[in-house]
């Protein structure tokens, strides 16, 4: 099996996506970095729940750092921005850039993310900030569309069978402001 590490927003997410890749043949290591993340007791909510899912099913997981200072200067002058606008890709490219330094520090060759199972983001662009990010770092990016084959669906039904805590949010401020 093929060592891959699979960027993770959240457990609900992570359930198909994971299991998608094991039926590819590949062997996810699942990668936790999400300082977008508003507020921080969400983000602990959801990194317990990343946790439960990777004992589960004997998943290596790395959690990286909460950098949320980094991320909100990352953000500032976007703050304004539709869901699904700069703010959001510049979000994207943040996160798959920490999972593309990670497999390259790591050995790890391929990279892929767990958001393009959201029917809220759009595959092909998520798939080409990761194509980009991997290329500088000499990693290859795994283009995903975790959504085909029913997958936020099959996500939804994972979720409930597992008791894992949902949330209604992307993460960060602006989207809590938002929904």
């Amino acid at each position: 099996m093929t060592k891959i590490l699979l960027h993770s927003c959240c457990a609900p997410c992570t359930t198909f996506s994971s299991l998608d890749l094991v039926e590819k043949e590949f062997q996810p290591a699942l990668f936790f970095y999400n300082p977008n993340i508003h507020p921080k007791s969400e983000y602990e909510k959801r990194v317990e729940e990343i946790k439960k899912w990777s004992e589960l099913k004997g998943f290596e997981l790395v959690v990286a750092d909460y950098d949320v200072e980094n991320w909100m200067e990352m953000m500032r002058g976007l703050e304004n921005e539709p869901e699904g606008g700069e703010r959001c890709l510049k979000c994207y490219e943040m996160r798959l850039k920490k999972a593309a330094k990670y497999a390259k520090e790591n050995g790890v060759e391929l990279v892929t993310t767990t958001l393009t199972i959201s029917p809220h983001k759009k595959a092909e662009v998520i798939n080409g900030i990761g194509r980009e990010v991997c290329e500088k770092f000499g990693v290859e990016y795994w283009d995903s569309n975790f959504k085909k084959q029913d997958g936020y669906k099959k996500s939804c039904e994972f979720s409930e069978e597992f008791g894992f805590y949902r949330q209604d949010y992307c993460g960060c401020v602006y989207s809590q402001k938002s929904r």
